[in-house]
């Protein structure tokens, strides 16, 4: 996570509002990737939770703080149990290595605090 972002609450939200921007400004590729996050996260062989496992390793393995944050957040929705949550970062692990390991933390961190938001509602 960056300097200015505590939280991945707080880094979510603002990504969250510079895509907001992007959509205004190249609205046809954000309405395609949209399409495609739509397509590729639909239950079918894999359900949901099994989908955001896979896409919180590749955001780990790609050194990517707000895909760890929007897929941990994503992962508390849908009901992972911390131990789902870090056999899918041991996979990440075991395929990227020590700064893998060290996103992987980060990962716990921003799916510790989801769930602490979301017990508090």
């Amino acid at each position: 996570m960056n300097a200015t972002t505590t939280s991945y609450q707080d880094l979510t939200r603002t990504v969250s509002r510079n895509l907001a921007t992007l959509r205004a400004d190249i609205p046809e590729v954000m309405k395609g990737f949209n399409e495609l996050a739509r397509a590729a996260t639909q239950n079918g062989a894999l359900d949901k939770k099994t989908k955001e496992l896979i896409a919180l390793a590749l955001g780990v393995a790609a050194h990517c703080d707000a895909c760890i944050g929007f897929h941990t957040q994503a992962l508390v929705k849908l009901g992972a149990t911390k131990a789902e949550l870090e056999e899918a970062l041991g996979m990440a692990v075991y395929m990227g290595g020590g700064p893998s390991l060290m996103y992987s933390a980060n990962a716990v961190a921003a799916f510790d605090e989801f769930v602490g938001i979301q017990a508090a509602k």
